[in-house]
């Protein structure tokens, strides 16, 4: 039978590109957007792939449209096998030129979003005795980064929130994982809140002519988002993915570094120019 899969942010990038891959495995797809108006690249793309997808209209900070939509999937389908949580938007800035407000929204959609919808999601699961969650993070939640104070600290807490949730999930059956992609040539960027750095302009200016290089070579959206797709339906089970050997790299120089040196020193060559 062909896997249940519901996966949010999907109007562009590797949203757009995991649930196209999902359902060209043989998944039965349910695509969310946070406007139906922001659906057509989603749809002309699935159209040019060949491929069906039942997209739905969500805004994942809406907690109660997110457990509402779950249950109708289950209710439709009979039940949901794959939730993938990819919603999620950027900030740069650092703590002084922050406001709460823009912290708490930070919190909202790369954190709760992603909490609600798991909350959502295990009681199906659990009853099912199978399952897999799977988070799309970034290796800002294993690596924090300049100017990434909000965004890094969201994506550090829905990673200890699901590496908790693994073992214990694992008990009824279900797989609780994230994959962390590194930079991904999407609109991401451009989307990116940017708030008056102040008197660290200049180090902002050093870190942004740093992420453009790296952006200038980043993974494809469609190779980051067929990561996704192997991720989530993959029969092996890993807690922590990663979307490409960079990744790997990147987020291995956090994993391993124990006293948090090996960091420091990397990321704060960064601003200077």
């Amino acid at each position: 039978m062909p896997k249940i899969a519901l996966i949010t942010g999907t109007s562009s990038g590797m949203g757009l590109h995991a649930a196209i891959a999902l359902a060209k495995a043989g998944a039965t797809v349910v695509a969310t957007v946070r406007s139906f108006d922001k659906a057509g690249e989603l749809n002309e793309a699935a159209a040019k792939a060949g491929v069906t997808l039942d997209v739905r209209e969500l805004d994942v900070t809406d907690h109660g449209a997110g457990e509402k939509l779950v249950n109708a999937v289950v209710e439709q389908y009979g039940r949901l096998d794959v939730l993938v949580n990819n919603a999620g938007r950027g900030c740069v800035a650092t703590a002084e030129t922050l406001d709460m407000l823009t912290i708490k929204e930070q919190m909202e959609t790369n954190y709760f979003s992603a909490v609600a919808l798991t909350q959502a999601a295990l009681p199906h699961m659990r009853k099912a005795t199978s399952g897999m969650i799977l988070t799309v993070t970034s290796v800002g939640g294993a690596v924090g980064q300049p100017f990434a104070d909000a965004y890094c600290g969201a994506k550090f807490a829905v990673e200890g929130f699901m590496q908790s949730l693994s073992t214990v999930a694992a008990a009824f059956g279900i797989k609780v994982s994230v994959i962390e992609p590194a930079a991904v040539a999407t609109n991401f960027v451009e989307n990116v809140q940017r708030d008056d750095a102040g008197p660290y302009a200049d180090l902002l200016a050093a870190y942004m002519k740093r992420t453009e290089g790296a952006f200038a070579n980043a993974q494809s959206a469609e190779s980051a988002g067929e990561a996704i797709a192997g991720a989530a339906l993959s029969d092996e089970y890993r807690f922590r993915w990663q979307t490409s050997d960079a990744a790997t790299t990147f987020a291995g120089m956090s994993l391993a570094d124990l006293d948090g040196s090996k960091v420091f020193e990397a990321t704060r060559s960064w601003t200077q120019g």
